[in-house]
């Protein structure tokens, strides 16, 4: 335990290459989107979460939907409830502040290399801690290479860039299914997504078919007791 958070930097380092990968794509989508480096940089230090930036990113524009996109983004983002209860036994002995401090930086990376740390081995919030801050430098260098790369690509359509927002989500899709039960509320979702682009303006379809997804999950489970 005595030098958890150097061994949580070196344990995400192997992932990080995969984290570089991805970060570079959204530097460069950044780019072509119009946002600017600054922006950019400090969407990696506030907001810390690539599937939420992917979204921001594709929902940018010169008259800014901010209502829009904070409630996309939280709804993306409402798994990190759930992330944060199952560390629960790792933060039992830690104050308030450190429990913040911590959680800004957990990602689902280091969230995986954690708990699969804590299975075997006693380790302190400095471990998951330490990986998240070599992911955040993984993602702060790629999406600042990407940035750089993007404005010398004038089409990204040209080289399969754009279908990177979609792709991310069809791979978190696949790591996040647990079975049959997940095809019914997942039906909904989609279903209630579709009719409602076609019947609400911006990017609300995402925020309707989450919360019918997420409900109709409810449901179904309380049907089963």
């Amino acid at each position: 335990m005595k030098n958890d958070f150097k061994n949580g930097f070196m344990a995400n380092i192997p992932i990080g290459f995969s984290v570089a990968a991805y970060g570079s794509v959204c530097g460069m989508l950044s780019s072509q989107s119009g946002i600017e480096l600054y922006e950019m940089i400090l969407m990696n230090v506030f907001i810390f979460a690539g599937t939420s930036q992917f979204l921001i990113i594709d929902m940018w524009s010169n008259t800014l939907d901010v209502i829009g996109i904070i409630l996309a983004a939280s709804m993306i983002n409402l798994r990190y409830f759930l992330i944060g209860a199952s560390l629960n036994s790792l933060f039992t002995k830690s104050s308030k502040t450190e429990k913040f401090a911590y959680m800004h930086l957990v990602a689902d990376e280091n969230w995986a290399v954690t708990m699969g740390r804590l299975r075997n081995q006693e380790i302190t919030p400095l471990f998951l801690f330490g990986g998240g801050v070599c992911l955040l430098f993984v993602w702060n260098i790629s999406t600042i290479t990407g940035y750089i790369l993007g404005e010398f690509i004038s089409d990204p359509s040209k080289y399969g860039l754009d279908f990177a927002f979609v792709s991310i989500f069809i791979s978190l899709i696949f790591t996040m299914y647990k079975g049959k039960t997940n095809l019914f509320p997942w039906l909904v979702a989609a279903i209630v997504s579709v009719v409602s682009e076609a019947i609400f303006p911006g990017k609300l379809y995402i925020v309707l078919g989450a919360i019918a997804g997420s409900l109709s999950a409810v449901l179904a489970h309380k049907g089963t007791k």
